[in-house]
C-alpha cells in the first residue's frame, strides 16, 4: 500500500516554524556583540588621575582666558552705552533746534507768499531732506534779507550736523549690539568650561580626590622651593647693587674732596628704588593684603569678591593708580623687568595669553586671587611651574 506521506520541503523556512540551531546561535552572538558595545566602559578606560587633573587645570585656565575678554567685552560695552545715551540726548536737542529753525523759514515763505513773491524754491528748500536736495539755493538767497539769509545757513548747518550725529549715533548703537554679543558669548564660554571642570571633579572617588590632594601639595612644596630659590638671587642681587652704589657714592665723595666742592657724596645709583613708587606699592600691597580670604568670583572687582584682574586693579587704585580693567591692557600699563629684579607691587603675568595676574609681594611670593573655587590667597610665583611666568610689569 502506498504511503501517503508528504516530503518535507527543502529551501527556507515559513514563518512560525522554529530556527535551525545555526541561526539561533548566530542571533544569539550578534546580541551579545550589541550588549558589549553598548555596556559602560570598564575602569581600565577611565581617564588617570593625572588626566583629570590636567584636563581640570587646562579648563580653569580656558576660564580665566574666556574671564578676561568677558572683562573686556563688559568694559566696552559699558563705554558703548554711554556713547549711544549722549549721541541720542544730542540727536534730540538737535532735532529740536532743527525744527525750530524749519519753522522760522515757514514764516519766511509765508510772507514772501502774502506779498505775491514766487515761492517755489523755498517751498522746495524746506521739503528737502537734505541740503543736497535743494538744486538752486543762490536763487532763494537773492530774494532773502540779510537776517533771512543767516537764518536759512544757520538751518543748512543745523541740519548737516545732525545727519552726521544720527549717522554716529545708528554706528554706535551696531558696535553696542556687536559688544553685547561679544559679552553674551564669553559669559557661556566661562560657564561652560566651569561647569566641564566640577563635573569632572565630581565623579572623582574619595580616594582619588586624597590622592588629587597629595599631588596639590606636592606642587605647592616645589613651588615654595623655587621661591626661595627666587628670593636668595633676589637678596645677592640687592647686596651686589648696594656695594656698588656705594663704590660709586665712595668715588664721588673722593672726587668732592680734591676738588674742595664740599658734596657729601650721598646720591644713590641710578637704579635705586624711587620713593614715590615703593610709597604707592606699599599701598596697593596693604590693600592686597586685606582682601585675603575673599572668594574668586569671575567678573568681580571688589569689594567683596574679585577675579585676578579685579584685585590687582583695586590694589592699585587704592593707591592713587588707574590700571585698565584687563590683563592684556594691565601688561602694557608699566615697565616690564627681569623676574629677577621684581620688587613689591610689580604684576606678574602668567602664561602665553596672560590670562592670570598677581601682586608680587618680594621673597618669590605673591597675593592672587587662583582661580573658581578658591580664595585671595599668598602664594609662590610658581605655583604652576616656572615656565608659566610670562613677564613681571612695574606700574607707572
Amino acid at each position: 500500500m502506498a504511503s501517503h506521506r508528504k516530503s518535507r520541503p527543502t529551501g527556507t523556512r515559513v514563518a512560525g516554524i522554529r530556527p535551525p540551531a545555526l541561526a539561533t546561535a548566530a542571533l544569539t552572538s550578534v546580541a551579545l556583540l550589541s550588549q558589549t558595545a553598548t555596556a559602560a566602559p570598564s575602569d581600565d578606560d577611565r581617564p588617570s588621575l593625572e588626566e583629570v587633573e590636567k584636563k581640570v587645570d587646562d579648563l580653569y585656565r580656558q576660564a580665566g582666558s574666556a574671564t578676561e575678554k568677558y572683562n573686556a567685552a563688559k568694559e566696552k560695552t559699558s563705554k558703548q552705552r554711554k556713547r549711544v545715551s549722549t549721541l541720542l540726548d544730542d540727536v534730540a536737542q538737535r532735532t529740536q533746534k532743527l525744527n525750530e529753525a524749519r519753522e522760522e523759514l515757514g514764516s519766511f515763505a509765508s510772507a514772501q507768499y502774502r506779498t505775491g513773491a514766487s515761492i517755489p524754491e523755498t517751498a522746495t528748500f524746506l521739503l528737502a531732506d537734505s541740503p543736497q536736495d535743494y538744486v538752486d539755493r543762490n536763487h532763494l538767497l537773492n530774494r532773502l534779507t540779510g537776517r533771512q539769509k543767516d537764518a536759512v545757513d544757520d538751518y543748512v548747518t543745523q541740519q548737516s550736523e545732525t545727519m552726521e550725529k544720527r549717522r554716529e549715533a545708528t554706528e554706535s548703537l551696531e558696535t553696542l549690539t556687536e559688544s553685547q554679543s561679544d559679552l553674551k558669548t564669553a559669559k557661556a564660554t566661562v560657564q561652560r568650561k566651569l561647569a566641564t571642570a566640577r563635573e569632572l571633579l565630581s565623579e572623582l572617588t574619595a580616594e582619588e580626590k586624597a590622592r588629587l590632594a597629595a599631588i596639590e601639595k606636592k606642587k605647592q612644596k616645589e613651588a615654595a622651593r623655587k621661591a626661595a630659590e627666587l628670593a636668595k638671587r633676589q637678596a645677592e642681587e640687592r647686596k651686589r647693587q648696594e656695594q656698588a652704589d656705594r663704590r660709586e657714592s665712595d668715588a664721588a665723595a673722593g672726587s668732592s674732596g680734591a676738588s674742595g666742592s664740599g658734596d657729601t657724596g650721598t646720591e644713590t645709583g641710578p637704579s635705586a628704588p624711587d620713593s614715590s613708587n615703593g610709597t604707592k606699592a606699599e599701598k596697593a600691597l596693604a590693600f592686597a593684603r586685606a582682601q585675603i580670604g575673599k572668594p574668586y568670583v569671575w567678573g568681580a572687582t571688589g569689594p567683596d569678591s574679585y577675579d585676578c584682574s579685579g584685585l590687582t586693579q583695586a590694589a592699585w587704585k587704592d593707591a592713587g593708580v588707574i590700571l585698565p580693567r584687563t590683563t592684556y591692557d594691565q601688561v602694557d600699563a608699566g615697565t616690564t623687568v627681569p623676574v629677577a629684579q621684581a620688587r613689591p607691587g610689580d604684576l606678574v603675568f602668567f602664561y602665553d595669553d596672560l590670562s592670570h595676574v598677581g601682586l608680587y609681594i618680594g621673597d618669590g611670593m605673591m597675593i592672587h586671587a587662583p582661580k573658581p573655587g578658591a580664595y585671595v590667597r599668598e602664594e609662590s610665583v610658581y605655583y604652576d611651574g616656572e615656565s608659566s611666568i610670562h613677564s613681571v610689569v612695574r606700574p607707572a
